[in-house]
């Protein structure tokens, strides 16, 4: 189980090369724009634009760009942030994580490990046992069963 200072220790890792790659043409196809915007180019979505926030059914939660599964159901949970949140990912390999100095703070960055695509942010603010709030873009995922 992860745990906020081995998060911390991977940002300091080199970010592993994505092993599904496509043109910008090709993720233009893909992705609406707003998906787009948001996982080829580090955007975020309005706070409480979706309903995945407060809605919790069984399944699992996959990259939007890839459909690498990244969440179980079981660990979301309502963080009232206005944002589909997690404690954990579905393996510890399935997240990449990058330091993120933006907006004059730091943050931890989470990547889908197989392509690349900005899901949001992790913060050690979350629930027990793991401690972590994934704080994760609605429009980045995609519901599976």
């Amino acid at each position: 189980m992860l745990t906020w200072r081995a998060v911390l220790r991977l940002t300091e890792q080199p970010l592993p090369e994505p092993i599904l790659t496509r043109t910008d043409a090709e993720w233009r196809a893909h992705l609406t724009p707003e998906q787009y915007r948001i996982t080829r180019e580090q955007g975020t979505e309005r706070p409480f634009s979706s309903a995945m926030c407060q809605s919790v059914e069984p399944g699992r939660y996959a990259c939007v760009g890839c459909g690498t599964p990244l969440f179980e159901a079981d660990d979301k949970f309502d963080s009232g942030t206005g944002w589909p949140s997690f404690s954990q990912p579905v393996t510890e390999d399935a997240i990449a994580y990058r330091a993120d100095h933006g907006f004059g703070m730091t943050r931890v960055e989470t990547l889908c490990r197989t392509c690349g695509a900005h899901l949001g942010h992790v913060f050690p603010d979350g629930p027990e046992p793991t401690g972590l709030r994934y704080c994760i873009n609605a429009l980045a995922l995609q519901k599976n069963g």
